[in-house]
């Protein structure tokens, strides 16, 4: 039976690491001052966390299982894992001294702040580790200037101050790691040339099957899962190349082809909608209306 380990306080995770808890709640890790391990000898380790996880690995691969053979940045890599989410850890079964910098926090410390109320804009919590971001060296020291003031304010007493403190410094910290997602879309080039044409290319060929009538419309998640990235991987890198969410883009191509099949005088909107994958036909015309401003039987009375 495969084992998984399961880290769901963040005194556990400072216990495996040889780190002192200054707060119950978070924590900023030396991987450098654990204390070297095998895990039992497995080569193949996979982590349950009950955390929010940032790693900056120091090396190029490190001992996450993530792509390596992609990865064009030699500095570091930035990989984020939710609550909830396994980790899957490669080593040779040998012991080994663990790299790098971690933040760790429990999802308690930022209930009913702000940026609990908007956590779920930092989609790369839900990225795939192969997706990581890597960083530049300048980055990478804005990346460890920001675990420096979380760490001072740490080991300060704790008082009325602090977890806004925290909180507010954890939130730049996540601000810098958007901007840096942002710049990784830009100049990756190599990375995800391609990757809207392969989008184009899988609308085009899902329409001029009958997938449509056996599984609906396509999704985010379907097509995200043919072009091997996560969902939200794919939606943010959509949104940065054409200024719509993957969802929109999926819509207007929907349209498209609609107004395409409706030169066909012999066939009905119901027969449209069907062969589109709706179930139901007014949910088409719905969509129609909303994205054309008028109704499919108008749209065919102009044309």
């Amino acid at each position: 039976m495969e084992h998984i380990y399961r880290f769901d306080t963040v005194r556990d995770y400072n216990a495996l690491n040889n780190q002192e808890t200054l707060h119950p709640l978070v924590s900023v890790i030396d991987f450098s001052k654990a204390k070297p391990r095998s895990w039992d000898g497995r080569k193949s380790v996979k982590i349950n966390y009950g955390l929010y996880c940032v790693f900056l690995k120091e090396v190029k691969c490190g001992d996450i299982k993530y792509g390596c053979n992609y990865y064009d940045y030699q500095e570091g890599t930035l990989v984020f894992v939710a609550p909830g989410q396994v980790m899957e850890f490669e080593t040779d079964g040998k012991v080994y001294q663990p790299k790098g910098y971690g933040l760790v926090f429990h999802p308690d410390l930022i209930h009913g702040t702000t940026l609990g109320k908007h956590m779920q804009d930092y989609s790369f919590f839900g990225y795939q580790s192969s997706e990581a971001l890597h960083l530049s060296e300048k980055e990478r020291q804005i990346i460890l200037d920001c675990l420096s003031k979380i760490e001072f304010e740490l080991n300060q007493s704790i008082d009325h101050h602090s977890k806004k403190l925290i909180v507010s410094n954890i939130e730049l910290f996540l601000n810098y790691c958007n901007r840096f997602y942002d710049r990784q879309f830009i100049t990756r080039d190599k990375a995800h040339k391609g990757i809207l044409e392969r989008f184009e290319e899988l609308l085009n060929d899902y329409f001029t099957t009958d997938q449509p009538q056996q599984t609906g419309l396509p999704s985010v998640a379907y097509c995200a899962e043919a072009l091997h990235l996560s969902a939200n991987y794919f939606g943010d890198l959509i949104k940065k190349e054409t200024g719509k969410s993957a969802q929109e883009y999926i819509q207007v191509r929907i349209i498209d082809r609609a107004k395409h099949i409706m030169t066909d005088a012999g066939k009905s909107i119901s027969d449209i909608a069907f062969e589109l994958g709706f179930k139901y036909p007014q949910h088409f015309t719905r969509l129609f209306k909303q994205k054309t401003g008028m109704t499919p039987n108008e749209y065919r009375g102009l044309n």
